[in-house]
């Protein structure tokens, strides 16, 4: 490894390989400095069990932007997405809520629980709808600053307020309500169905520490159907040979355009002289250098750790500490030696080899936030499982199976801090519930791998472990994400720049906070263009 390059990014996460893969792609001299022996951040596939493939952080991917697959040229450094069919959330007593890939069977399912919330779910998916593709147009956006009067931020405004007058007078009351509105709220004003109500609220939860009656959390359903796989919006999907398949392949584009990544190589510190960055201190004492250093890191880590704090103000400095950033999810990894049997539906139903949601009710959810509010992991949590194997055999051998099971909430910290004795507890609260619905699930089980908080902050470097990187909460989107005043990529030292998930457009496998901040650098650059096209063009008009 030299000691001098044009651009040093901090962590090999997805969005930091997407911001160096552009830098690289404009030309400039790059190095992804990366603390494991391996790349991807959250976004990684690992065999953890002799056999079978893990996806042990992030599991499915729907927010990665069709524009930056076609970029970075990721098809032929062989990403794959493959759509997940089939989704079933279970309730008490048996019963169940299943959504179908033909919208006319799923209609048909809602009707057998309720008439009339099968009527309701057309206007509540249009309504949905309307507001996720207002805010897919800013998605590979800069946020312009309110404050500014810059030509560009004034060009921005008026860009972002004539979309916003494009829904019409009554669409932009009911937009501006709904993003100050619970979850369950918004939900009960459309349903009356509890397991349904639920199914659809788990979106508002995930990654989240707040309850589905949380001020705020209504905007979060839009975090999770504004993405789309192959065109179809809302649609998710699992990367074949798992999520590790995105970093790989975003990699590989990076090491086209003549990237570098050097694993094991932890940094230290940001080396500033003059409030001015020249490169970076490895943990082990040796110094790389760089005009632009990128930290893809989360803001509380990157300012409270790698930037030393006689070097950024005392009131920044706080704002990274205050910064919110709780963790409330946890991951179970399970292989499997063969097909777990749910007695409530057929064999050969589509929906055996699906995903299950285990949810209850709003109010189990709810109460289920009091424990975490606690520092207690739920004893009967939300969990998801995704039985990945089923539409991607890369991950197992034939006739077994891999399953990965996110539980909301786990606390970052319980109560006389996390020991050997409790993940096991924790991960048996999970088992018993997939259980309760799976007769032979335990019998099958191989190998599981138990993720709390703590063990993502400490492997993958997420603070608490929260999964994007910063709460999606209003006071953190937007020109506020991560601060107001740094919303636009740049830091407060000459040279140094964010690209990661704490920035806009937030968590979620999209690569829009590494094409962005990219963006931003090469302008600052003077070097965004090639041919005279834009090197890392804003969202199409047709998004």
């Amino acid at each position: 490894m030299t000691n001098k390059y044009d651009a040093i990014v901090i962590g090999a996460g997805h969005n930091g390989l997407t911001n160096a893969a552009y830098l690289a792609k404009a030309g400039l001299k790059v190095l992804v400095l990366e603390k494991n022996e391996y790349i991807g951040g959250a976004a990684v596939s690992r065999e953890l069990h002799d056999g079978w493939l893990y996806s042990n952080c992030s599991y499915v991917c729907t927010l990665l932007r069709q524009s930056i697959h076609r970029d970075l040229n990721l098809s032929r450094h062989g990403l794959m997405i493959i759509p997940i069919e089939g989704n079933t959330a279970f309730g008490p007593d048996g019963q169940y809520f299943a959504e179908y890939p033909d919208p006319a069977m799923t209609y048909r399912e809602i009707k057998r629980h309720s008439p009339r919330d099968a009527s309701a779910m057309f206007r509540y998916e249009a309504d949905l709808t309307r507001f996720a593709k207002l805010i897919r147009f800013f998605l590979l956006r800069t946020p312009p600053d309110p404050t500014s009067f810059k030509p560009r931020d004034i060009k921005e405004l008026i860009y972002m307020g004539t979309k916003f007058m494009e829904m019409g007078e009554e669409n932009i009351y009911e937009f501006m309500r709904f993003l100050t509105m619970s979850a369950g709220d918004f939900l009960d004003e459309y349903f009356e169905s509890d397991l349904l109500k639920a199914s659809l609220a788990t979106a508002s939860i995930i990654g989240t520490a707040l309850g589905v009656y949380s001020p705020g959390t209504a905007y979060v359903l839009l975090h999770h159907v504004m993405g789309d796989v192959d065109g179809s919006l809302g649609t998710w999907g699992l990367a074949r040979g798992g999520m590790g398949a995105i970093s790989n392949a975003i990699a590989g584009s990076l090491k086209e355009f003549g990237g570098d990544i050097q694993t094991c190589a932890e940094v230290d510190e940001l080396l500033v002289r003059d409030n001015t960055t020249y490169g970076v201190r490895l943990a082990g004492g040796e110094e790389v250098y760089a005009d632009i250093v990128v930290s893809n890191l989360d803001p509380k880590r990157t300012f409270t750790r790698i930037v030393n704090k006689n070097d950024i103000s005392p009131e920044l400095r706080k704002k990274a500490e205050n910064f919110k950033i709780r963790g409330s999810s946890g991951k179970l990894n399970i292989a499997l030696t063969g097909k777990p049997s749910f007695p409530s539906f057929p064999d050969d139903n589509l929906l055996q080899k699906g995903s299950f949601m285990f949810v209850d009710s709003l109010e189990s959810m709810e109460r289920a936030y009091d424990d975490w509010k606690h520092k207690r992991w739920s004893r009967t949590p939300f969990v998801e499982m995704t039985q990945s194997s089923c539409f991607d055999p890369t991950l197992a051998a034939p006739g077994n199976y891999f399953v990965s099971c996110f539980i909301q909430y786990c606390p970052a910290d319980v109560e006389g801090g996390w020991t050997e004795a409790k993940r096991a507890e924790f991960a048996d609260s999970v088992i018993n519930r997939i259980s309760h619905y799976s007769p032979n699930f335990k019998d099958l089980i191989a190998h599981v791998e138990v993720r709390t908080p703590y063990e993502i902050e400490n492997e993958v470097g997420l603070t608490e472990g929260n999964i994007f990187q910063g709460e999606l909460t209003l006071d953190q989107l937007m020109f506020n994400r991560p601060f107001p005043g740094f919303a636009q990529y740049r830091g407060p030292i000459k040279g140094m720049y964010m690209c990661g998930s704490g920035t806009h457009p937030g968590g979620g496998v999209s690569s829009a906070c590494g094409a962005n901040s990219a963006r931003e650098i090469l302008i600052d650059l003077k070097r965004n263009k090639i041919d005279g096209q834009d090197v890392v063009p804003k969202e199409h008009e047709d998004a």
